[in-house]
């Protein structure tokens, strides 16, 4: 408990019974009997809280899953360049590519081409539109 051990806790102690005394310890030990209950029961509706908006318990969550340090990005690319994503390809697959390919072709060349934008320039000097109700 915050790097404190045994004998450190007990001489803590009893320089907290001095500076308190004897006449206020059970007031004092009651306070702070109230603030770890309080400080329980704040943790307990965190939990609670998060359970019910996550939708998970805390302690079903794999957290080594989620350690930044597990990824390295050279195995990754790695993994990635050598994956062998590539599908099986029938026989008859390259002459069904060039005939798609060259009716799309023709197919873009009947197609009409939408106008050319035209770009006006203002004369020198002219202030550009403002429009202000558009900010």
């Amino acid at each position: 408990m915050f790097g404190i051990n045994g004998p450190e806790f007990f001489l803590l102690l009893i320089i907290g019974v001095l500076v308190i005394g004897p006449q206020r310890l059970p007031e004092y030990t009651q306070k702070l009997a109230n603030l770890v209950k309080e400080v329980r029961r704040m943790a307990s509706g965190a939990r609670e809280q998060i359970k019910e908006e996550v939708g998970i318990d805390i302690d079903d969550v794999d957290w080594k899953k989620y350690d930044p340090r597990q990824y390295d990005p050279r195995r990754i690319i790695k993994e990635a360049l050598l994956d062998d994503d590539s599908k099986p390809v029938s026989a008859g697959a390259p002459a069904a590519v060039a005939a798609v390919s060259g009716a799309a072709a023709v197919a873009a060349e009947a197609a009409p081409r939408p106008p050319e934008r035209v770009l006006q320039s203002l004369p020198p000097g002219e202030a550009a539109p403002f429009d202000t109700e558009a900010t």
